[in-house]
């Protein structure tokens, strides 16, 4: 693999034949089949008004990047991607598409190695293409904000929600499915942002229709779903999560519309829907279909990101907190599970030093690992350890709706509930 990338990086020539066989060589996602004219960062880019030798490059670059998912491996991604992006010299809208392109898988490749910062500068550099479309423009801004959302900076995450708004304010936008694909885009990632800040009203107007819109699919949807489930309509919610999950095809062909990264690409939007619907089943005390559930989206999870990705410690905190509820429901005990669940979790989300405050500390998905503490603090009653874990739990946790010990120690569906978003690593 490294010999082709090599030859990649000799001429744009060389890399159309080499990426042509990549690309008819690698294996589909592991979590869905690939469709060419449905994939945004997957396995494969077809995007009009763009390169097709760099959307070739992009191509090549994130399957070998991911075909071990090693440094080495997404080194070699990335060298593929910088060269791919010094040959993008002309000017006109198709080579800043083809800009934003390679930005934006650059920051999906940045962003999945745990280089938030990195990601988030390609993803800024986004913003003075002028000429680019619309959906990269927008695809980035809603990448920005989930990676925001994700490190706990929720007043930036909230000024880039509302530039996105204004961006479509201030452009035309195209008329047709492609056009109202993005502003189902725009305004669903303002209303998971409200989501986020405990504001349910006000998420709620910005998922008007939604139930009825041909558009909520994939990253819309999924936050309509989760809107719907904190609203304890769980019937609605569960349809619209496995909708998520099943794909739908409606929409293929709008690949433009479709162009996401970072923590906002369909795998990640796949696991979101995997992990909520997991966690609704646990709050309908369907416990051995939630653990089923959650089985799964943790095996997928481990496929796609490897065995030690701080993403597995989420999928394996949503796993922990539905034992506990179980054994609460059943007044039973499982504390060894729970506790082994929970340190591993932790061990995986890279929790900060216990010394470390968490109003303080740059560390990301703290929502999570606050919960993760805070449970092993309860269970450990163990003087020195357990205050300490305490402490840092109680001042890393920032939900606007529900307390730590609310969230830890859920009672039932009369009230509010719990839902940890994969994508993003936030209790909503």
């Amino acid at each position: 693999m490294f010999g082709v990338g090599a030859k990649l990086l000799r001429s744009a020539t060389t890399v159309s034949r080499a990426a042509r066989a990549a690309t008819a060589r690698q294996l589909p996602s592991p979590l869905f089949p690939s469709s060419p004219s449905r994939l945004v960062h997957g396995d494969k880019i077809n995007v009009p008004d763009a390169n097709p030798v760099a959307l070739q490059m992009i191509n090549y670059a994130l399957s070998h990047a991911r075909s071990q998912k090693s440094d080495d491996s997404y080194s070699q991604g990335m060298l593929v991607l910088e060269q791919c992006l010094s040959n993008q010299l002309s000017e006109g809208r198709d080579a800043e598409n083809s800009r934003g392109l390679v930005l934006l898988a650059m920051s999906t490749i940045l962003s999945e190695r745990g280089d938030f910062d990195g990601a988030m500068e390609k993803l800024r550099v986004i913003e003075g293409l002028k000429n680019s479309s619309l959906g990269v423009r927008v695809a980035a801004i809603e990448a920005l904000i989930g990676l925001n959302l994700e490190l706990g900076q929720d007043d930036a995450s909230s000024v880039l929600a509302d530039k996105c708004l204004e961006l479509l304010a201030e452009e035309p936008i195209e008329s047709g499915s492609a056009g109202s694909m993005i502003s189902a885009r725009a305004k669903a990632v303002k209303g998971l942002v409200e989501l986020v800040h405990g504001d349910l009203d006000s998420a709620g107007s910005y998922f008007q229709g939604s139930d009825g819109d041909k558009y909520s699919t994939g990253s819309v949807a999924l936050s309509y779903g989760q809107f719907l489930h904190s609203t304890m309509n769980f019937l609605l919610a569960k349809e619209i999560y496995q909708k998520v999950i099943q794909g739908t095809s409606e929409n293929e062909g709008l690949a433009d519309a479709h162009l996401a990264a970072c923590n906002m690409i369909p795998e990640e939007v796949a696991l979101g829907a995997t992990c909520a619907l997991g966690q609704l089943e646990s709050h309908l005390g369907n416990f051995g279909d939630a653990e089923e559930i959650l089985t799964k989206a943790l095996t997928k999870t481990e496929e796609y990101f490897g065995s030690y990705h701080p993403k597995v410690g989420v999928v394996l905190t949503c796993i922990a907190l539905m034992f506990r509820w179980k054994a609460m429901k059943d007044r039973s005990s499982s504390l060894l599970v729970q506790e082994g669940l929970f340190r591993r979790a932790t061990d995986l989300l890279k929790a900060p030093a216990l010394d470390s405050k968490g109003t303080e500390t740059k560390a990301g998905r703290r929502d999570v690992i606050a919960l993760a503490r805070e449970a092993l603090c309860v269970q450990q009653n163990r003087n020195a350890e357990g205050e300490k874990l305490k402490s840092w739990a109680e001042s890393a946790w920032k939900n606007h709706r529900l307390s730590l010990s609310e969230a830890l120690d859920w009672p039932g569906p009369s009230s509010h509930l719990p839902i940890i978003d994969s994508r993003t690593s936030r209790v909503l």
